[in-house]
């Protein structure tokens, strides 16, 4: 169906809000939001009282006049949108996006809002300093890539460490869970990536609900979480010096996990907890497409003609400044990989490796073939996390 200036249009059912900088346009149906600028927002409501594309465009120019305005272009992006129902009273039929039912409605606001309130983010706070305190004035608590090794077999060391990490993963999300509900919105986990590393992902997509100064607490919660963590592992070496060698080595595993997942969310140039933390300050919420822009531009060996930027008037210097931050992410993730995950993983195959040589009644070989497969299931995870978000995109 062609757009023309005498065309008139009848949206799906949406709500606005006035955001930061820009309005967020909710898809009732879908449950999706959109950023845009006031201009839009007007354009939207002469839409809505009846007027044609044409009228709109002519109102818009004079109230306007150093903006590009075009109806016709910006009615062709609500139609890729899937927010207009009808053109010139002729229904439009749309592919219905699916709306995924989010849960754990069985917390309460009130359990909620225990865990996050201003004395409980005073209390996270006091803890983050003594966790500073502590690795600055005890050196030899701080991380090291062998604390990972808690046993003499790897087939012991590795479920060990999965065990850990998954509760330590869960209290993680439960903090964003619990900051959600405080705020009466709904939410789920599913399994995500970062870049090779399986992760669980809380849905927080209903956090644009909200004025940008409530969410920004939904997006540090899971540290907060990480940091009574740390605190309690740290402060437990302490108490227990002399203690079971078996209980010291579980905290310096916890340890050595919650400060790289820690240390993982300032890795910005993924969608981390602090780059949406940064994005809710900032109010641009296109951040990371735009920053991975402007540093094609610098390099421009990286440059690809479907390159697409889409910076709104005033976002410039903070797209700069996060592509600073962008690289620097870049080079925190190899200074971990560097310093952690290749020497845990050349530790643990300059282990296993003499087992394969062994027979089969050796404790060795099947110490060493079943670390093999513990490292394929987990590259088998990273599969089914990748193949999920290519069908997804």
């Amino acid at each position: 169906m062609n757009l023309t200036h005498n065309s008139t249009l009848l949206l799906v059912p949406i709500n606005i809000r006035k955001d930061k900088k820009h309005f967020i346009v909710e898809d009732k149906t879908s449950g999706e939001f959109y950023e845009m600028p006031e201009i839009c927002i007007n354009a939207i409501e002469m839409i809505n009282y009846g007027e044609t594309l044409g009228e709109i465009e002519r109102q818009l120019k004079v109230k306007y006049p150093k903006e590009e305005v075009d109806l016709i272009d910006f009615a062709g992006q609500l139609l890729e949108l899937a927010l207009v129902s009808e053109i010139d009273g002729i229904n439009i039929e749309i592919m219905e996006k699916e709306n995924e039912k989010l849960g754990f409605l069985w917390i309460t606001p009130k359990i909620g809002r225990f865990f996050f309130n201003r004395a409980a983010l005073f209390v996270y706070l006091t803890f983050l300093l003594i966790n500073l305190y502590i690795l600055l004035s005890q050196p030899s608590l701080f991380p090291h890539y062998k604390d990972l090794f808690i046993f003499d077999l790897m087939i012991l060391n590795i479920p060990t460490w999965m065990g850990i990490t998954i509760i330590l993963v869960l209290i993680h999300e439960f903090g964003h869970i619990l900051a959600m509900r405080a705020k009466n919105l709904p939410t789920k986990l599913e399994v995500g990536h970062r870049l090779f590393l399986v992760v669980l992902e809380t849905d927080m997509s209903s956090v644009w609900k909200l004025p940008s100064k409530d969410r920004n607490v939904l997006f540090l919660a899971g540290l907060c979480f990480d940091t009574l963590i740390l605190s309690f592992a740290l402060i437990s070496q302490l108490i227990f010096l002399n203690g079971s060698e078996i209980f010291l080595g579980i905290m310096n595993v916890v340890v050595l996990d919650t400060f790289i997942r820690i240390i993982y969310q300032c890795c910005v140039y993924m969608k981390t907890d602090l780059y949406y933390l940064i994005e809710s300050v900032s109010g641009c919420y296109n951040l990371m497409e735009n920053a991975q822009q402007v540093i094609k531009r610098k390099f421009t060996f990286l440059n690809t003609p479907t390159s697409n930027e889409v910076v709104f008037e005033g976002e410039k210097k903070i797209v700069f400044l996060y592509s600073l931050m962008y690289v620097v992410g870049v080079v925190v993730t190899v200074s971990l990989y560097i310093f952690f995950y290749v020497p845990q993983l050349l530790f643990a195959w300059k282990k296993i490796l003499p087992g394969f040589t062994e027979g089969l009644s050796s404790l060795s070989f099947w110490d060493a073939i079943l670390f093999t497969l513990q490292i394929l299931i987990g590259a088998l995870l990273l599969l089914y996390s990748w193949r999920k978000k290519y069908i997804r995109s």
